[in-house]
C-alpha cells in the first residue's frame, strides 16, 4: 500500500475502474471496493463503512448514481471511538443521518466562530427557511435568543433552558463539542421539549409512576409482613392450626382482641400477627406494659401532656401512648396486672377513643385498634373485685385463649429448628442439629414456662454443645445450667423454706405440703439437678417435673412464711 492517506474511487456498472487517485490507486483496495459494488453493498444514499483487513484501518464515504459507484478513502485512527462504531455497526451511516434528521432528535450545529454550519429539516421549516438558507452566517443572526455563542466562550452546557422563538417557547439544551485534543470545535443547540407545559407534562407523568411504584411497593411489603406475621406462630398442631384460622378471621375486623394464656406462650407474637394481617399494617403498632405503669404517671405515660404540665416536663410537650397509637394499634400487656384505679381512667378512652393531654382543656381523639393479653384468671378477678367488669367488657369483644406448649409436643420440632436457625444467624455461628432422641426428651416434658422456656433451653443447649448434634445430655446440661425448668436456683431457696401448717389445714393439704417441702430441699441440696433429685426421692423425672410445674403455680403467699 502507498502512504498516502486519501484517495478517490470511481467505478463503473461493470466495476471497472473509471478514476482513481491517492490511496485509490492501490489494487488490493480497488478489488475489495469493486467486489462490494458489483454485489450492490453500496447504496444510493451517501454511508460509511470501515477496511479493517488491509495494511491499515481506512474509512470509506460511498454513494452510488447513475450506474456509477463513488468512494473517497481516507486513514484513521484505529482506537477510535467514532470509527469502531463505525466498523462495527453497519448501518452507522443510518444511524446518523438519523440523528440530524429526526424531529425529535434534530440539531442545529455551530462551529467554534458561531457560524451556523447545519440546521435539521425540522429546524429549517420552523423557521420558515429554504434548503441551505443562513448556513455561513453567524448563528444570533439566523436563531432568535439563541445562547450557542455564549456556550462556545464557557465551554459549559446548558441543559433544560427555557428559550422564546417565533412566539413560541420551549425547552433546549446547548452542548459544546470538543476535539480529541479537548479544544471546542463547534457547539450543537437541541429542542428538548416543544413547551413547558411538555416538560410539566412529563414530570407529572413521573410523579404519577412514582406514586404508582410506592403503591406497589407498600402493597408488597404489607403482603411481605402479613406473611411473616402468620409465620412467626411456629407450629401446625391442631390447636395452632385452630388459633391461625381465628387469626386470619379477626385480623381484618376493628374490633378489640384479648389474648389469654400461660407465661410463655407467645401472646405478643400473636399480638404483632393481629396487627399485620390487618388494614392498619402500615401504622405502628404501641406496646404497653400494663403491669409497669405508675399510677402518679399513668396519664402523662398514655395520655401525653403539653408544655409545662409539671416540673420536668418536656418544654413542647409529649404525646401519650394513645396518641402515638392513632391509625394503628395499642397492644396492652398483662393487662390482668392493671391496678384498679387505672382502669377507672382509660374507661372512656377504650371507649370511643377520647383523651385530653395533662395540662390541656382540649379534647383529642385517638383512632386505635386495641389488642390486650394477660396470663390471668379473670373470671376469678371479676368474681373477688380485683378487676373491674365494665373494663373488662371493654377489651374481650373477641377472646382468644392460645394453648401452651404441653397440648402441642407435636409443634417442638418445628419450634426447635426455627431456635438453632435463628440463634446461629445472631451469632454468626453454623446451625447445629439435633438428635431424635434429644427431641423425643423435650417432647416429655411439661414445660410449665412455655415456648419462652424452650427457647432458653434450647439456646443454652447450642452453648455447650461441642460437637455438631446437640444430644440429650446436652438438654440435660442446660436445664440443669437453667437450675430448674421455670424455677432458678434463687426461686428454690425461697420456696424450700418451710412452711408450716395452719390450724385450718386439712390432712392433704399437710401431707401436700411435706412433699413440696421435701423435693425442694432436696432440689436444693442438689444445686437443682432434676435427675438426682428423681433417684434421691425414688421418683421418675415426669413425675418430679409435674410437681414442679404445680409447685410454682401455687408457691406459698409470704404471709403464710416464718
Amino acid at each position: 500500500m502507498k502512504n498516502d492517506t486519501r484517495g478517490a474511487l470511481v467505478l463503473d456498472a461493470e466495476g471497472g475502474v473509471r478514476f482513481a487517485s491517492g490511496i485509490a490507486s492501490d489494487t488490493r483496495l480497488q478489488r475489495d471496493l469493486s467486489r462490494r459494488w458489483m454485489a450492490r453493498a453500496v447504496r444510493p444514499l451517501a454511508s460509511l463503512f470501515i477496511l479493517e483487513h488491509l495494511d491499515q484501518p481506512l474509512s470509506v464515504f460511498s454513494a452510488s448514481e447513475e450506474g456509477c459507484a463513488c468512494f473517497l478513502v481516507f486513514g484513521h485512527d484505529a482506537m477510535d471511538p467514532l470509527f469502531k462504531f463505525m466498523a462495527s455497526v453497519d448501518f452507522a451511516g443510518d444511524i446518523l443521518r438519523h440523528f440530524i434528521t429526526s424531529p425529535y432528535e434534530a440539531i442545529n450545529v455551530v462551529d467554534a466562530q458561531g457560524i451556523l454550519r447545519y440546521m435539521s429539516p425540522v429546524h429549517r421549516q420552523f423557521f420558515k427557511l429554504l434548503p441551505d438558507q443562513g448556513l455561513g452566517r453567524p448563528v444570533k443572526e439566523v436563531i432568535e435568543n439563541t445562547r450557542l455563542d455564549a456556550v462556545l466562550r464557557s465551554g459549559k452546557a446548558e441543559i433544560g433552558q427555557v428559550q422564546e422563538m417565533r412566539g413560541t417557547t420551549r425547552v433546549v439544551s446547548r452542548t459544546p463539542i470538543l476535539d480529541r485534543q479537548n479544544r471546542i470545535v463547534g457547539a450543537i443547540g437541541q429542542v428538548m421539549f416543544k413547551s413547558p407545559d411538555a416538560m410539566q407534562e412529563m414530570s407529572a407523568e413521573i410523579s404519577r409512576l412514582r406514586k404508582e411504584v410506592n403503591f406497589y411497593r407498600r402493597e408488597l411489603s404489607s403482603l411481605e409482613r402479613q406473611s411473616r406475621g402468620l409465620d412467626a406462630i411456629i407450629g401446625n398442631s391442631g390447636p395452632v392450626s385452630r388459633l391461625k384460622e381465628q387469626i386470619i378471621r379477626i385480623a381484618p375486623l376493628d374490633v378489640p382482641v384479648l389474648l389469654l394464656g400461660e407465661s410463655g406462650v407467645g401472646k405478643d407474637v400473636v399480638a404483632h400477627a393481629i396487627h399485620m394481617l390487618s388494614p392498619r399494617s402500615n401504622q405502628p403498632m404501641v406496646v404497653v406494659n400494663s403491669a409497669a405503669l405508675p399510677v402518679s404517671l399513668v396519664e402523662s405515660e398514655l395520655f401525653g401532656y403539653e408544655s409545662g404540665a409539671f416540673t420536668g416536663a418536656d418544654r413542647k410537650g409529649r404525646p401519650g401512648k394513645f396518641e402515638q397509637a392513632d391509625q394503628g394499634s395499642l397492644f396492652l400487656d398483662e393487662i390482668g396486672d392493671m391496678p384498679l384505679d387505672i382502669q377507672v381512667k382509660l374507661l372512656r378512652t377504650l371507649q370511643d377513643g377520647t383523651f385530653q393531654r395533662v395540662g390541656s382543656e382540649r379534647q383529642r381523639r385517638s383512632n386505635f385498634r386495641l389488642i390486650s393479653a394477660s396470663n390471668r384468671d379473670f373470671n376469678s378477678m371479676l368474681g373477688n373485685g380485683s378487676f373491674r367488669l365494665d373494663f373488662f367488657y371493654r377489651i374481650s369483644a373477641v377472646t382468644l385463649h392460645l394453648p401452651p406448649l404441653r397440648d402441642r409436643p407435636e409443634d417442638i420440632p418445628a419450634l426447635v429448628e426455627a431456635f438453632l436457625k435463628n440463634f446461629a444467624a445472631r451469632h454468626g455461628v453454623p446451625v447445629k442439629d439435633i438428635q431424635p432422641a434429644a427431641l423425643r426428651q423435650l417432647q416429655s416434658l411439661s414445660w410449665p414456662g412455655n415456648i419462652r422456656e424452650l427457647q432458653h433451653v434450647i439456646e443454652r443447649a447450642a452453648i455447650f454443645c461441642t460437637g455438631e448434634e446437640i444430644s440429650g445430655a446436652d438438654i440435660e446440661t442446660a436445664g440443669e445450667t437453667r437450675g430448674s425448668y421455670h424455677l432458678d436456683s434463687v426461686r428454690i431457696s425461697e420456696l424450700a423454706a418451710p412452711v408450716p401448717p395452719s390450724s385450718h389445714s386439712s390432712m392433704k393439704e399437710v401431707t401436700d405440703q411435706v412433699e413440696i417441702d421435701l423435693i425442694l430441699g432436696v432440689l436444693q441440696r442438689n444445686h437443682g439437678n432434676k435427675k438426682k433429685t428423681a433417684e434421691t426421692l425414688g421418683i421418675s423425672r415426669s413425675y418430679l417435673y409435674k410437681r414442679l410445674a404445680e409447685i410454682s403455680g401455687k408457691s406459698p403467699a409470704p404471709a403464710q412464711r416464718t
